[in-house]
């Protein structure tokens, strides 16, 4: 066909480009929409004693973004959340995606002075806090002048919020019910085109071994295409009900179950706090069939008293990860819980998070592996040289995905680093076998030098996880006169059991090399943890010195 032919036959365009460009959007904020319009009556949100159908969960995101905008928000302006898991949580995230603007969720544990920077970095304008984390909110904000409003959430307990802060109900109450959520709106003093799938969405700060954080910038089509993966390869689906206990300033709860369940219109349980007695009391309450939980949470969860096959026998669909699950406690849960299936999910903040899993039929047949990349990750492991490793050689996980960050916020060195060669480096180490299956053995930073020798950390601790006194352990290198780095494991022991260190000691020397056994055992009453159930590890090391 010739050049005049072929346009001819092109569609000529009433309109300009800008429109052109809006009838083809699919940003975050669509998803809930489009959800409503297929599901209205299912009901999208439940915690404590609020129930939202999609149908009203979008119409309250609508009314909760006019109100945004009444207060001069729009596109490009970032805007922070500090509280708990709850409805009002579940609400923010989308009516900011909805104006366009910018989401930065704060972890709740920081301290003001931390709190402070993440908000000077950012330059966030507003911020949204529950009655918990009022104080916190407001003593980070006399160091951050950047930030002009401060509002009100209601928790999932109690609908009170801070006095003399604008509440939700506030918000909702200034606005009629009118708005019409497809309309286009450009944000004229930003200049942004919010119609773009590069357009930021969020920026997540790592938790890092840094001492400041980084901020992790991603864009709608990068959340979105994560999504996606998500949907494909951890089977969520639209009769699902799920319940959501993880801090969802996180994005492993946030943008690996939360986001993509209201994509396909499942139904949502939110919790505040992932206490094992209450997840075990809601998924009998709500007959949840699909959980996450690091193994942390997993591992209280099976030496809760209140825990039993039937309690949770509505469960189907389990997924772990944010740190490595001992195999042992993995075989404790499948052979109690035989009805379940089982995810391994492994990534971090900059791909979005999700990078590979391990599938249910191989659990057993890949025990202890991150699996294969996810649908829209390519992923390798490599030398220094950026050369594949041969199989059981270590090397660092490298990956290519749709779902990477656009960068670290105002560092464009670091930026740099991570994306050298090509790809994004994770930092993490791992060994790929013949099939291409990857497993983590370390996190570069945790990896024990001692005495001129390497020892991967999770080793040491899936030898010690083999002895049944034993509830939680975490291995770490500490400043040794002679070894340099003494390997040294910190244990927590079942209660109504006992174990001394020399027996510690001597089963790690009838299965391993001499080096890579503990020189010290330190017994514990628990392991530091953030709200995502990683042991802190750092925290540890500090605490030893």
């Amino acid at each position: 066909m010739n050049s005049s032919l072929m346009s001819a036959a092109r569609p000529k365009l009433e309109t300009g480009a800008d429109t052109f460009s809006s009838v083809r959007r699919h940003q975050l904020s669509d998803i809930v929409r489009r959800s409503a319009l297929r599901f209205p009556d299912r009901m999208a949100i439940c915690c404590g004693e609020t129930r939202w159908s999609y149908s009203e969960f979008d119409r309250l995101v609508s009314r909760l973004a006019a109100a945004l905008r009444q207060e001069g928000l729009g596109a490009g302006d970032r805007v922070g959340i500090l509280a708990r898991n709850s409805h009002a949580f579940a609400l923010w995230r989308f009516a900011v995606a909805r104006i366009n603007a910018v989401f930065v969720p704060i972890n709740f544990m920081l301290k003001a002075d931390e709190v402070a920077y993440i908000l000077s970095h950012a330059k966030v304008l507003a911020l949204a806090c529950d009655l918990e984390h009022a104080e916190l909110a407001l003593a980070a904000q006399v160091q951050a002048p950047v930030l002009k409003h401060v509002f009100g959430l209601p928790s999932e307990d109690s609908q009170q919020t801070p006095k003399g802060m604008k509440s939700l109900e506030q918000l909702l109450g200034q606005v009629g019910s009118g708005y019409d959520p497809v309309e286009r709106e450009i944000d004229a003093k930003n200049g942004i085109d919010v119609d773009q799938p590069q357009t930021l969405a969020q920026i997540v700060y790592t938790s890092g071994t840094e001492s400041l954080p980084k901020g992790a910038m991603l864009s709608h089509g990068a959340i979105l295409s994560q999504y996606v993966s998500c949907v494909i390869d951890a089977e969520v689906r639209a009769e699902d009900k799920l319940l959501h206990a993880l801090p969802l300033y996180h994005c492993a709860q946030l943008d690996v179950f939360f986001g993509p369940s209201i994509y396909v219109a499942a139904q949502n349980i939110i919790s505040a706090r992932p206490v094992p007695s209450q997840l075990i009391a809601l998924i009998e309450q709500h007959q949840i069939n699909s959980f996450f939980a690091p193994p942390t949470v997993w591992i209280g969860m099976l030496r809760d008293p209140g825990f039993s096959p039937q309690r949770l026998g509505s469960l189907r669909k389990a997924y772990y990860g944010a740190s490595i699950m001992p195999v042992e406690v993995l075989k404790e849960l499948t052979s109690r819980l035989p009805q379940v299936r089982f995810w391994n999910l492994y990534g971090q903040t900059e791909i979005a998070p999700l990078a590979t899993m391990l599938q249910p039929e191989d659990q057993w047949r890949k025990a202890g592996s991150c699996g294969k990349p996810v649908l829209h990750v390519e992923t390798r492991v490599v030398d220094d040289d950026m050369r594949d490793v041969v199989p059981g050689e270590v090397g660092e996980i490298v990956h290519r995905s749709p779902h990477l960050m656009q960068g670290y916020l105002d560092d464009p060195e670091k930026t740099a680093m991570a994306f050298r060669g090509g790809w994004f480096h994770s930092g993490d180490l791992a060994i790929i076998d013949e099939e291409g299956y990857m497993t983590v053995v370390d996190r570069k930073k945790d990896m024990i030098k001692t005495g001129g020798e390497n020892v991967a950390s999770r080793e040491v601790e899936e030898m010690i996880y083999r002895l049944g006194e034993v509830s939680e352990v975490a291995v770490v290198g500490l400043p040794d006169p002679k070894w340099v780095e003494a390997v040294t494991a910190f244990v927590v022991i079942k209660t109504g059991h006992q174990l001394v260190e020399q027996a510690i000691i001597e089963h790690c020397h009838r299965h391993l090399a001499g080096f890579k056994c503990p020189k010290r055992v330190v017994f514990v009453e628990s392991l530091p943890k953030n709200p995502s159930g990683k042991i802190l590890k750092r925290q540890l090391r500090d605490q030893s010195l």
